[in-house]
């Protein structure tokens, strides 16, 4: 049987592979996470929920909006593989806001349900500033993997046709994104989403392949929307190669974007959003925490 890079990605964790992978998906779920100071419902589907922590002291304090990955597909992950993610970011003094979503497989998830509900819980930050000490001066978002594409994809909604499928009127900025070892463009990630996560996902995600269904594929690829009001980083380890991250990055420099790139020495795919991991500790916290440092 054909191992997937999902696959291995678990099986490096026993084995001692080059992928230096250390942590399981699950592994990431059970990590210590601190106790949401709130949840709240951004939608009427179970699914519709994000989580949003508060650091230490009166506020307000800017938020980062935190998207977790799963191959865009039911039974990959939850935002549990974030808590750990938002809980590191709230000790940095962050108000955090982990959000759940419906996914391919779920009622209501794929096209346009996803990407509604990226938008959703990024608007509700409003409604949550009402009642909650955060600023909504500069808003952050923070995605691994499937929810890298996420981040980028909501700092740059605000460039797409609020009458399309998955426009918006109004959207909330948002100042920066950190794309964590996922893609920002997807028809070009077609075939790699199979080996990666063992079917195809992108086609299902958007209703279809990129001959098919051009106008979808500009739509959801922050790629062919640059460039956006957000400062953009990219983190470049398993799935997000770094011969991919200097793609974008040259993309769009040309564009007038500026995107700042970290290439992830050997640090596995889940391992750099491990709290408590060497890779975390020593390339990727420093990185994201000078990003975010914009935000204050």
């Amino acid at each position: 049987m054909k191992q997937t890079l999902w696959a291995a990605l678990v099986l490096a964790a026993c084995s001692g592979t080059v992928l230096a992978q250390n942590m399981r998906p699950r592994d990431v779920d059970a990590l210590p996470a601190f106790t949401p100071t709130l949840v709240a419902a951004y939608g009427n589907d179970p699914l519709q929920v994000g989580e949003l922590r508060l650091p230490a002291g009166k506020g307000p304090f800017p938020v980062v909006e935190v998207v977790h990955g799963g191959c865009w597909t039911k039974g990959f992950a939850t935002r549990k593989n974030t808590a750990a993610l938002a809980s590191a970011l709230t000790a940095m003094g962050y108000a955090t806001w982990n959000i759940e979503y419906r996914q391919v497989g779920d009622p209501g998830g794929g096209w346009p349900g996803t990407f509604k509900d990226w938008a959703a819980a990024t608007d509700y930050l409003r409604v949550l500033a009402k009642s909650q000490p955060i600023s909504l001066k500069r808003v952050a978002v923070v995605g691994h993997s499937a929810g890298a594409h996420a981040a980028l994809w909501i700092a740059s909604r605000a460039s797409l046709p609020a009458a399309s499928d998955i426009g918006s009127e109004h959207p909330l900025p948002v100042s920066i994104a950190v794309a964590i070892d996922g893609p920002g463009e997807l028809a070009s990630f077609v075939g790699a989403d199979a080996e990666i996560c063992g079917k195809p996902v992108i086609a299902p995600l958007i209703g279809g392949l990129p001959k098919d269904q051009l106008a979808r594929y500009r739509l959801a690829s922050p790629f062919q929307n640059l460039p956006t009001s957000a400062q953009e980083y990219l983190i470049a380890s398993v799935v997000l190669t770094a011969d991919a991250a200097e793609h974008y990055r040259t993309v769009a420099a040309t564009k007038g974007q500026v995107v700042r790139v970290l290439n992830v020495k050997n640090g596995g795919h889940f391992d750099i959003i491990a709290p408590d991991s060497a890779a975390w500790k020593h390339q990727v916290e420093p990185f994201v925490a000078t990003a975010l440092r914009e935000t204050k």
